[in-house]
């Protein structure tokens, strides 16, 4: 009679355990095979159309960033050895015509501005300064424009990134508004999506400012070298005019 009894009671100690057991198994998440995370390339193509103008601005904006660090080197914009030549082809030729032919063959900013002072030399110290003062304005101002191509990158970048958010704004609110109520997944979606543009925007303008604002300088300081070459120039022809007067 025991034997039965404990033989019931441990049947439906079984049956229960088994039900339980199905019942975490059923109630258990039903895990698929795990999705792989967006890589940073998959991100930049959900920006949307903007990001083609973005990328054509990064990639134009790394060019006029080497060209420029190459092109703006002292010893290319100013030959070290300018002047000593400079001085020595004007020794003995009243005419200046091998200094200038030097110039020119120099060419650059450097050469522009003295062939320009060379040219003058004989309608007085008056007419010299004001030929390198006119030529050394105009190659300062190409120099400067020279980085202008940067300055627009920077300036327009984060504005089309702001203008591709503000596009992706609007079709994340159009797409969750006909989707119905309940759907804050699909719109935060839709917003960090649109996020990219904006992000991607700032991330290209601020190291392309950081860069301008450098050769800025750089050009500032070549421009100041060029000043202070053209006023012992000045000073020079002052020297010579007085030997040769007295």
């Amino acid at each position: 009679m025991r034997s039965n009894l404990r033989y019931k009671l441990g049947t439906l100690h079984c049956f229960v355990m088994g039900i339980m057991a199905c019942g975490n198994a059923w109630a258990a998440p039903v895990t698929g095979p795990a999705v792989g995370e967006e890589t940073m390339f998959d991100l930049l193509w959900k920006g949307g159309p903007v990001m083609i103008p973005l990328g054509l601005g990064s990639v134009l904006a790394v060019a006029i960033m080497i060209e420029r660090f190459i092109s703006l080197r002292r010893e290319r914009v100013i030959p070290p050895d300018f002047i000593d030549t400079l001085a020595s082809t004007r020794k003995g030729d009243t005419s200046a015509a091998k200094a200038i032919a030097f110039c020119e063959e120099t060419g650059g900013a450097v050469g522009k501005i003295f062939k320009a002072g060379l040219q003058r030399l004989g309608k007085g110290e008056e007419a010299v300064e004001k030929a390198i003062e006119d030529a050394g304005y105009r190659e300062a101002d190409k120099l400067k424009r020279s980085l202008r191509g940067l300055s627009i990158i920077a300036t327009v970048s984060p504005l089309l990134g702001l203008l591709g958010t503000v596009y992706g704004m609007i079709e994340a609110f159009q797409t969750a508004s006909s989707i119905g109520m309940g759907k804050s997944d699909v719109l935060a979606k839709g917003i960090y999506e649109a996020l990219v543009t904006t992000a991607t925007g700032l991330t290209i303008a601020i190291p392309v400012l950081l860069v301008y604002q450098f050769l800025s300088g750089k050009v500032d300081g070549i421009v100041d070298d060029l000043d202070e070459m053209g006023m012992d120039f000045m000073l020079s022809c002052a020297d010579e005019a007085e030997a040769a007067g007295s």
